[in-house]
Order: C-alpha cells, then sequence, then structure tokens
C-alpha cells in the first residue's frame, strides 16, 4: 500500500482497476494475502485509511466485482474485520449486492463455513445492511422449504443452506424474530413436511435440525419442536452454529475501588471452598425422630440369591407354535414361543412345509405383545426360515401382498426385507448332506480311554510331522472354500418377476408413483439385489431384460434415492446376464441405457447418481472390450 505524501487529494481508480484485473485473472491468492492483512492493520485505527479502503473497493468495475469481494471475504479473519474493509459496499454497489445476498449463499454451496460466518456476520453488524440480513434468511428459508429444491438440489448445497439459516437466525434480535415471526413459522411448517419426505436420511435430519433451531427461536417461552435423531460430527457443528460466538470478548475494567472491594469479598468464598467440609450432626424434632423409627430402613431383606427364574417352556412343534402366537393369552409362553421359532423351522423342514404359508402368514401380521428384546430381528429371522425352507409357496404369498390392499408400508418394506435376505442366504454355496450338526466333528480313530493322548492324537501328529519336515518356500494354506448348489437359481424367477409386475397400478392405500416413492426406492434396490444374486440362473437373462425396461420406464423420477436404485439395477444387469446375451438379446435396450447415463453423468444434481452412471459407463466399455478380445 503506497502512502500519499504531502496530503494531496488523489484518485484510486486505477488501482481498483488492476486489483479486479489481477483478481479476475486468477492471482486473487497472491495479491490478497498481501493486501488484507496490510489493509486490516491500517484500519484498525484510522478512519482516513478505512475511507481510502472503502474507496478502493467501491471503485472495482462491476464486471470484476465478485472476484474482489469473494477474495475479502474468504481471507479476512473475522465478520468485524470484513466491515472495516469493505464498508457498507453492499448498500452502495448494486453488483456487490447480488454477489452477498445471492451468487454466494444460493448459487454456490462449495465455500467453507468460516466463509459464510464472515459474510451473513458483516451484514448484521450494521443497521442499514441488517435489512439485507432479514431479505437473506427469508430467500433462504423459501428455498429450504421449497419441495422441487429438496427434490433436485445435491445433499451438499441443501445442508450449505441450512448452515446459512442457522447462522443468520444467530445474529437476529428479539425485535427482528417478533416482526417475522409468522412468517418463520409458515416455512418451517413447509420445510420440515418436504425434507421429512425425502428418502435420505441426511436431508430428513438436516429438516428435523433447522426445524428444532426455528422453533426455538420463535416460541422462547412456549413448547418447542423436539425431533429423535443421531448425534455425530455433522449434527453438533449445526447446532454449535445457532449460538453466536463473538471474535473478541472484551470484558470491562473495573475501578479501582470496585475492584479493591470485589477483592476483599472474594477470598472468604474462596477459603469457604477450600475448607475440609465439617458435618454438624441435624437437629431433629420429635415428630422427624419418631418418623424415623417407624422407616422401613431398618428391615432385612430375603436371602433371595439361590432364587431361580422359572422359565416357560418353548413348543416343540410347528403347529403348537402356531396355536401359540393365534389363541396363547399366556404372555410368557409366547415370548418364548417367539424366540425359539427360528431354530424350531430349521429343524423341522417336513413340518414346516405343512404349513409354510400359514406361518408366513401369521408371522407377516405378528405384533409385540410385550417388550421383548430384539422382537423385530427375531421375527424377520423366523420369516427368513419359512421362506428359506418352502421357497416357491412362500415366495408367492409374500410377492402377492406386497400389493395387497389393507397393508402398512411398514409391513411391505418388511416383505422386502425378507425376500432379499432368503435370497442371500439360498444363493450361498452349502455343502451337499450338510445337517444341523454341521459343527460336529468328523468321525476318526478313537484310541484307548485311559490314554491321556485320546483328545489330541491329531494335533500332536501334525506337530511332529511339521516339526520334521523342511520346507524350502512356504505359502499360504489354501483353505477348502464350501461348495455346493446354488438354490436360488431354480427359484430366482418366484421372488422377481411377481415384485415387477404392478409397481404402476395404484391402490387406494397404496401409490407407488406418487406419494410413497420410498418404498418405491426400497423395491428398486430389492430388485438389484435380486437380480445381482441371479447370477448364472436359467432365469437371468429374462430378468435382465424385464428389469432394463423397468428402468426405462422409471429413468427420470425425481426423487435421487429412487435414481440410485434404478443405476444399482444397471449395475446388476451388466454382472449378472452373460455378455453375449446381453449383446444379442438386448442391444436397443442397451443403447438407449448408454445414451441416457451420459446425460445422468452431465445432468444429475445428486453425486452419487453421478458416481454410479459413471461405474456403469465403464462397465459397459470393459464389456464391449472383454468381448472384442475373445478369440472367435
Amino acid at each position: 500500500v503506497c502512502f500519499i505524501p504531502g496530503g494531496l487529494d488523489c484518485s484510486i481508480s486505477f488501482v481498483s482497476h488492476v486489483l479486479g484485473k489481477v483478481c479476475v485473472h486468477g492471482r486473487q491468492k497472491e495479491i490478497l494475502s498481501v493486501l488484507v492483512p496490510r489493509l486490516t492493520d491500517l484500519t484498525k485505527s484510522d478512519c482516513i485509511w478505512q475511507r481510502i479502503c472503502w474507496r478502493l473497493v467501491e471503485c472495482v468495475p462491476d464486471r470484476w466485482m465478485e472476484a474482489v469481494v469473494l477474495g475479502f471475504v474468504q481471507r479476512t479473519s473475522g465478520a468485524d474485520v470484513l466491515s472495516s474493509l469493505l464498508g457498507n459496499l453492499v448498500v452502495k454497489n448494486k453488483k456487490a449486492r447480488f454477489v452477498v445476498t445471492q451468487k454466494l449463499l444460493l448459487l454456490q454451496y462449495s465455500h467453507k463455513t468460516a466463509v459464510l460466518q464472515n459474510l451473513l456476520g458483516y451484514l448484521s453488524l450494521d443497521g442499514l445492511r441488517r435489512a439485507l440480513l432479514i431479505q437473506v434468511l427469508q430467500e433462504l428459508l423459501e428455498t429450504w422449504s421449497s419441495s422441487s429444491a429438496v427434490k433436485h438440489s445435491p445433499p451438499e448445497q441443501q445442508q450449505y443452506i441450512s448452515k446459512a439459516i442457522l447462522i443468520c437466525l444467530s445474529h437476529l434480535k428479539e425485535s427482528e424474530i417478533e416482526t417475522c415471526r409468522q412468517e418463520l413459522l409458515t416455512s418451517m411448517m413447509e420445510g420440515v413436511k418436504c425434507h421429512l419426505d425425502s428418502n435420505l436420511p441426511q436431508i430428513r435430519r438436516l429438516g428435523m435440525i433447522v426445524a428444532e433451531s426455528i422453533s426455538s427461536k420463535i416460541n422462547t417461552d412456549g413448547p418447542v419442536l423436539k425431533f429423535q435423531y443421531e448425534e455425530d460430527d455433522e449434527t453438533r457443528e449445526l447446532k454449535s452454529l445457532l449460538v453466536q460466538t463473538p471474535p473478541f470478548c472484551v470484558v470491562p475494567s473495573l475501578a479501582d475501588d470496585d475492584r479493591n472491594e470485589k477483592a476483599d469479598a472474594v477470598p472468604p468464598v474462596v477459603l469457604e471452598s477450600n475448607k475440609k467440609p465439617h458435618t454438624a450432626a441435624p437437629v431433629m424434632s420429635d415428630e422427624e425422630s419418631d418418623a424415623e423409627l417407624d422407616s422401613d430402613d431398618d428391615l432385612v431383606p430375603y436371602d433371595m440369591s439361590e432364587d431361580k427364574e422359572l422359565k416357560t417352556k418353548a413348543p416343540v412343534y410347528i403347529r403348537d407354535c402356531i396355536e401359540v402366537l393365534t389363541g396363547s393369552e399366556d404372555v410368557d409362553k409366547w415370548e418364548a414361543t417367539v424366540k425359539a421359532l427360528e431354530s424350531l423351522i430349521r429343524k423341522n423342514p417336513a413340518a414346516t412345509r405343512e404349513v409354510s404359508v400359514e406361518l408366513a402368514k401369521i408371522l407377516l401380521h405378528l405384533e409385540e405383545k410385550t417388550c421383548t428384546e430384539g422382537f423385530v430381528e427375531l421375527r424377520q429371522r423366523a420369516q427368513v426360515a419359512v421362506l428359506t425352507t418352502d421357497p416357491i409357496p412362500v415366495a408367492k404369498y409374500l410377492t402377492s401382498q406386497f400389493y395387497s390392499l389393507n397393508y402398512s408400508l411398514r409391513q411391505r418394506m418388511d416383505i422386502l426385507d425378507v425376500l432379499v435376505l432368503a435370497a442371500q442366504e439360498l444363493s450361498c454355496p452349502r455343502p451337499p448332506g450338510k445337517t444341523k450338526h454341521s459343527g460336529a466333528q468328523k468321525p476318526c480313530i478313537q484310541l484307548s480311554p485311559g490314554s491321556d493322548s485320546s483328545k489330541d492324537w491329531r494335533r500332536i501328529v501334525d506337530e511332529r510331522i511339521k516339526s520334521k519336515t523342511r520346507r524350502f518356500a512356504t505359502g499360504q494354506s489354501q483353505v477348502e472354500l464350501a461348495s455346493g448348489p446354488n438354490e436360488f437359481s431354480s427359484v430366482a424367477g418366484h421372488f422377481f418377476f411377481p415384485l415387477i409386475q404392478h409397481f404402476d397400478r395404484p391402490l387406494t392405500t397404496f401409490d407407488l408413483l406418487g406419494e410413497d416413492h420410498f418404498v418405491l426406492g426400497r423395491l428398486v434396490h430389492t430388485l438389484a439385489v435380486l437380480m445381482y444374486l441371479a447370477v448364472n440362473t436359467v432365469a437371468v437373462t429374462a430378468m435382465g431384460k424385464a428389469l432394463l425396461e423397468f428402468v426405462w420406464a422409471l429413468r427420470f423420477h425425481t426423487d435421487s434415492y429412487v435414481r440410485q436404485g434404478l443405476l444399482s439395477c444397471i449395475s446388476s444387469v451388466l454382472l449378472s446376464v452373460p455378455t453375449e446375451r446381453l449383446l444379442e438379446d438386448m442391444t436397443e435396450e442397451l443403447l438407449e441405457t448408454q445414451s441416457w447415463l451420459g446425460d445422468v453423468v452431465e445432468k444429475d444434481p445428486d453425486g452419487d447418481c453421478r458416481r454410479l452412471a459413471l461405474q456403469n459407463l465403464l462397465l459397459m466399455e470393459n464389456l464391449k472390450k472383454k468381448l472384442t478380445t475373445v478369440p472367435s
């Protein structure tokens, strides 16, 4: 910074032009890292230098104003410093006002939290600029409460806007909150509904936190909103933004007389707290002493250490379990039945097959009678056991009930979870002839019972052989992998095709293509898993063709969770269907899908969708290369 000799008047517009041109050509960091600290020191105590600095920024041409303002906001150490450097620039210059109140808050979202704190703190430090702070808060809340913005903007931008709202709320005064209380309440109610309708947990939690913060500001005396969500670092950071922490805490110094008086008053308290506490015997009245004598504290409790809890015996037959679950009033017996049902089903597959559909129906409608620990998991494991024991009839029943009337969304999602878990279990290789006693040791030669080495003879022999064997190179011992037939191969179609048939038929209480898009997202992800597990099955080609048509019908869905599931379906098709069948039977579908994936990579607002689309394009290229390198 050049000093002006002799106190002569001069124009600094040339310096402003140089500053703007340097910043807009990418040298913003180099010049402002030197200029901002120097101007900060000069403007701390000199109002002349403050006016020079304000004039320096005001004379920057509009086409370069954004680069200069952004550089100042990013490199100042606090809102008060930024206010002394820029002054009321946002009030005087329309371009600067647009950059500060619109572009940096609503159109960009890559800046750090410190930038937001500098920016919004700068607007709050002057009476002329506080009107812009209220305006910014209203526009942020309008975007936050817009269902279209929640659906189409990426989670990073929604988090950025939520942080800006919380920082604005921290700067509001009581009088300002009172004037815009009704607008805050309306925006809160609309915004929290949009966020809770989202399928992404991160978006729902953002809505809860912002709604709680607004509620605490407008209802200081009455009840406030309170949600249940998991506390993590991100949540704590967001909540901390609501508490305004000034950069410098200046404590006013006391006068000498006051300081002396307080110094004289403090030592007795300190000495009192440092003394060893002496407990005086309480003085009790006659009534209190009589009550003390009549208390039950002197009674000796019974010794119950040898007592054993009476355990209710669980049923041993499947049909008895059905009777207990449907009609028994004995709560202990019902709980014991729920806990023992899975193992009983797996031990008695023949008896289970006789009543498999009836048992699946009971478990689907089963509700918790007592506070049984892990009830949801116990019921789910029993459902999976029934489905894996008798796959075809139970799968037909569950898939038909998914599109039936009078089921809650929770029950429909339970059906999808059970189908996925059962498909995973059926597709895992199990050695033929494996029984429930698979953990038992293989039969081996038994030595005489009196021999001490009868239990460990095999281990001893192996150690002797190992100690006397000389090896020149040792590698990892190869563990024999479990092998067996893929039991999911013959039943994959019964799991898959009924789920994909009626998705576009709205029911009275169930509309997948409407408001129940969360269940649609779960359905799409379920189909992707089933497709992936159907690799090397007979029906995999037909399943892949049907799934591509399903994806094509929903490719423009507005919910990002659904689109992520659709892209996962594409990955499952490319990984499961043989390459020859893909290129021969699904050529047109693949070409259309490839074009759509290119659009997703370029235009989709969700980062996960773009990443999945790019992975699918790479998979397609690898499959083409693999096919061309195979010799004919």
